[in-house]
């Protein structure tokens, strides 16, 4: 099974860019979406259909906001949204979708970068969200893929040093982070089962020739329960096209299907 996140910047944008005509030919079963901003009426001008996916959106009420969203080649199971904070499921920022026992979610963190008062935000659901992701686990095998904000380790960003102070490699969220994937955290960093190089990131700025330059951070995760940690047998960063300022993340479990 194949299951590809990517933080869209747009979906609307994402798909002038050709996101919509290469994601077919991405052989992805489950597709996970961030950052889509848009609403029910406006998806009605894409050509989802074509694609040959279904989909499923969480979307924000505030329009052109945050967003995520499920894209299968089955109908899903059973699909949930939200986890019961209102500060953040009125931004979309969860979508679950069942498949047989196996629960794939698209999350999206706030990003803290806009200043205190967005950085709060991002704090408050760093608070909130391990309860929601306890109960999350115990529905079964689970797949946790989106755009996490947060850089966890030096290796996971180009200049380290230079953003210790920074949002998205703060040592709090990073603590964060190595709680989620602690033994007793109980997920696993499915990119690093079998990629342990530097220089892989999901995520450039708009400034300063970062893409060119790979002056990137990995912030893009799947995130997955104990049982699929050894099903990994293999992860990608798809840089062939640039459809957003994220690449998407690509991962492939042995022995999982959508049914």
């Amino acid at each position: 099974m194949r299951v590809l996140t990517l933080n869209v910047n747009g979906l609307r944008s994402a798909a002038r860019k050709g996101f919509l005509d290469w994601l077919p030919g991405s052989r992805a079963d489950v597709v996970c979406l961030q950052e889509t901003r848009l609403s029910e009426s406006e998806r009605g001008a894409l050509p989802l259909g074509r694609t040959g996916y279904v989909g499923h959106y969480a979307d924000a009420l505030r329009p052109g906001y945050a967003g995520t969203a499920i894209l299968a080649r089955a109908e899903p199971d059973e699909i949930t949204r939200g986890f019961g904070e209102p500060e953040f499921d009125k931004e979309g920022r969860l979508i679950a979708a069942r498949f047989g026992s196996l629960w794939v979610v698209s999350l999206y963190l706030p990003s803290g970068s806009l200043g205190p008062e967005r950085q709060a935000s991002k704090d408050r659901f760093l608070a909130a969200f391990p309860e929601a992701l306890a109960r999350l686990r115990a529905r079964g095998p689970l797949i946790l893929a989106g755009d996490f904000n947060i850089a966890h380790r030096p290796i996971d960003l180009r200049n380290a040093r230079a953003n210790e102070k920074h949002s998205g490699f703060l040592p709090h969220e990073r603590a964060w982070l190595d709680g989620l994937f602690a033994p007793d955290g109980g997920l696993i960093d499915a990119f690093r089962v079998v990629n342990q190089e530097p220089d892989q990131y999901t995520y450039w700025s708009n400034r300063g020739r970062a893409y060119e330059k790979n002056v990137g951070w990995r912030i893009d995760y799947e995130a997955v329960t104990p049982d699929l940690g050894g099903a990994v047998i293999g992860a990608s960063i798809y840089k062939g096209e640039r459809f957003s300022d994220h690449a998407p993340l690509i991962l492939d479990y042995e022995g999982y299907s959508l049914r």
